[in-house]
């Protein structure tokens, strides 16, 4: 009853402040102490006393009594703070009660006389939450500790939602106010806020001991305030100035003194939340990070012989955006993850979200960020030298059985997307094929499954309606071709399996060099478009053991809509690689359809296809007026690559014909063997530089960014429902 008597008082003060007209003085403490009486009120039962509607009332009726209930809490600091906006106020608050003595951390002192002023005068640099980057010290676990943290990173949270109410622009807004002020200079806590958020985050294990259903037995509080700590870390160094990279070239620029002094007065404070990230240099710490970060996102992979008996993390979506981040901000730690080859734990379980949510088009944004991070690891040669290492991890996913390389496997997987994924993927077939052409030069030996796959791809793309469609189309064709030229040049003695599919499948090459290109073949073509697709493959192919198709969304899931992504002509730039290894920058092509794709390239548009063929809307949708012709094609056709593969298939077709024929072979593992020893050494043309396309960040990717991050939160923070029923313009909640 006594409890019920406490939420009875309390709401009966809710309705006074609501119903009440006039200003209530600061002064009545007997009317504001109703608020904050000793109660055992959970955050649901404010919630549920307190609705929205009500607040609302009293910010546009009664503002004064808002600003009052607000200030009332917060510590009194004398003139300097009165004079501060009340947001202001409201974040230091919350940054001293992250640091408060036996609420949030550990109490240094026996004794204390007044709270407030040991909250004022302590050096939070020594109360770090967590062992890690910056602090050797082991606070000892306190969930209340843990429970009272992740309240209060919850309602800071709310604070920096701003950006859910602003429609999505690629221009840029300027800084989120809540965010620039919490990590500027003004709040004496940002470094130790940001190594406790960090070393929190990166030193969690979900299984801790590894007792048999320990999570069903014990409730992990520590759980809640990884994953507060984690979208507080993610909303924090969104920073519209652009990664260190580009602030170091802004800072090589001839510009004045004064010049650069008035860009830095217009991007507003330094956020300091990205420099410290930025300045983690020491081997163990990024080790710390990228170990943290590799264990967290392998956890739904573990397999265990007692089914459900491990914890499964929930938040590797906010995880995949921290580890973005850190790519983006911090080049040591980029170089430090492909330096060896810890680089595939980050990759083995993005491929293993990818596979699993291709299917499921609640998930497009996840598939979205795993695929712009291995775009931005492609595009440095260490990668593409780690994906050479034995994969001999069973993870258990639908994809076929094979032995060979990490290299096998995204290829296998990408396949996968392509063929089997859900059509609104369709735009990201650029970058997909993007990656595997900047892999290409550096990979040893391709298997015989993942060079299937490849093979099947360009049979698939270079169907005459599938190219006619859309004037994108041919693109992918250029990819692939350019893979299997890489390899040839490049790595021709180890890729035995590839070149063997290559000439299996030589009739699609030579169908592409004598590509028609009269206006009655182009219509044709088109004519068949309804009757035809892109062919699957044509076996039923084991899948791994364990594993389980990838499913669509379950009627009813809730989606947050996300913007456009640009062309990957918008997101990358070509580097040529040079014989001592530097990239140097090269112009994009001046082709005449090219420079029309890209002026038609401004937005994204697409729409179902009524047939079941895997048609594809490349990025730009084709214009309504578009339509094939002949000298679209030959524009084109002129430029395809085949050079090196035709001289390939000129000297080596011969020479397995004649061992067929006079050995009289029938088994391919003998012509494997022939090939694995033969050479092409000076019989094939002068090989070409290496071409790398790296990520560029631009405008529209970060307004992309921001959409999904914050449709991520929305959708993950639903108790309470902090959003629901608000006026969200950043993005849509679809009911699938």
């Amino acid at each position: 009853m006594g409890n019920a008597d406490t939420k009875l008082h309390f709401r009966k003060a809710v309705i006074q402040l609501t119903t009440k007209t006039r200003p209530v003085e600061a002064t009545d403490d007997a009317f504001w102490d109703q608020f904050w009486a000793e109660t055992s009120t959970s955050v649901q039962d404010v919630f549920a006393l307190v609705p929205a509607a009500e607040i609302r009332a009293v910010r546009e009726e009664s503002p004064s009594n808002l600003a009052t209930l607000c200030y009332k809490r917060l510590d009194e600091e004398g003139d300097e703070d009165e004079a501060r906006p009340l947001a202001e106020s409201l974040l230091l608050a919350i940054s001293d009660l992250l640091f408060c003595p036996d609420f949030t951390v550990q109490t240094q002192k026996k004794s204390s006389s007044d709270a407030a002023e040991d909250v004022r005068s302590i050096d939070s640099c020594e109360l770090i939450w967590q062992v890690g980057v910056g602090f050797a010290q082991s606070p000892p676990p306190n969930f209340t500790h843990d429970l009272n943290r992740t309240e209060l990173l919850k309602l800071l949270l709310t604070c920096f939602s701003e950006a859910m109410y602003l429609p999505p622009s690629s221009e840029s807004r300027g800084l989120n106010p809540w965010v620039a002020f919490f990590c500027s200079a003004e709040n004496r806590h940002a470094l130790p806020l940001f190594t406790s958020l960090l070393n929190v985050v990166c030193a969690y294990d979900p299984v801790g001991y590894g007792f048999p259903y320990n999570h069903l037995l014990f409730s992990d509080h520590r759980e809640q305030l990884v994953e507060q700590a984690l979208q507080i870390l993610v909303v924090t160094l969104e920073h519209d100035g652009g990664s260190a990279a580009g602030a170091a070239l802004r800072a090589l620029s001839p510009s004045s003194g004064a010049a650069a002094e008035a860009e830095q007065d217009a991007a507003g404070p330094e956020n300091l939340f990205v420099n410290y990230l930025s300045r983690i240099h020491r081997e163990e710490d990024l080790s710390f990070v990228l170990k943290g970060l590799a264990q967290l996102l392998n956890n739904p992979l573990v397999q265990t012989y007692l089914p459900h008996s491990t914890k499964k993390v929930q938040f590797h979506q906010e995880l995949l955006i921290l580890f973005w981040k850190f790519c983006d901000f911090n080049k040591k730690f980029l170089f430090f993850v492909l330096k060896s080859s810890d680089v595939l734990e980050m990759l083995v379980p993005i491929l293993f979200y990818l596979n699993e949510a291709r299917a499921d088009q609640s998930r497009v944004g996840l598939m979205h960020i795993g695929v712009f991070i291995l775009l931005l690891l492609s595009g440095e040669r260490n990668f593409g030298v780690r994906l050479n290492k034995p994969y001999t991890l069973r993870v258990p996913m639908d994809v076929p059985v094979f032995t060979g390389t990490h290299a096998d496997l995204l290829v296998v997987i990408f396949h996968k997307i392509i063929t089997s994924g859900h059509q609104r993927l369709q735009p990201l077939f650029d970058c997909l094929l993007t990656i595997i052409v900047n892999i290409s030069p550096y990979l040893k030996s391709l298997s015989m499954v993942s060079a299937n796959k490849l093979l099947h791809l360009l049979e698939a793309f270079s169907t005459p309606w599938f190219l006619f469609s859309n004037p994108q189309n041919h693109h992918l064709v250029f990819f692939l071709l350019e893979v299997f030229n890489n390899i040839i040049q490049y790595q021709f003695d180890g890729n035995f399996n590839l070149v063997y599919a290559i000439i299996r499948k030589r009739n699609v090459f030579h169908h592409l060099a004598n590509l028609p290109s009269d206006a009655a073949f182009i219509h044709k073509a088109l004519q068949r478009k309804r009757k035809s697709g892109i062919s699957r493959s044509g076996s039923i192919e084991e899948s791994m053991e364990g594993s389980k198709a990838a499913a669509p969304a379950e009627p009813g899931t809730l989606k947050a809509s996300l913007e456009a992504t640009p062309g990957i002509d918008k997101i990358t730039e070509k580097s040529q690689v040079g014989e001592d290894g530097t990239m140097v920058a090269v112009p994009h092509s001046d082709c005449p359809q090219a420079a029309a794709s890209d002026a038609e390239s401004g937005a994204e548009v697409h729409h179902a296809e009524p047939d079941p063929a895997r048609t594809r809307l490349s990025s730009v949708s084709a214009p309504a007026a578009w339509s094939a012709d002949p000298d679209w094609v030959l524009c084109w056709k002129a430029k395809l690559p085949l050079q090196t593969i035709m001289r390939l298939l000129q000297v080596l077709v011969p020479q397995v014909e004649k061992i067929c024929i006079d050995k009289g072979l029938t088994d391919e593992s003998e012509i494997l063997k022939f090939l694995q020893h033969g050479t092409l050494v000076g019989l094939l043309p002068v090989p070409h530089p290496i071409l790398i396309r790296k990520y560029q960040a631009n405008a529209g990717t970060a307004m992309w960014f921001r959409t999904y991050m914050w449709g991520v939160i929305y959708l993950r923070n639903v108790d309470p429902p902090i959003w629901y029923d608000t006026d969200i313009r950043l993005f849509e909640i679809q009911r699938i």
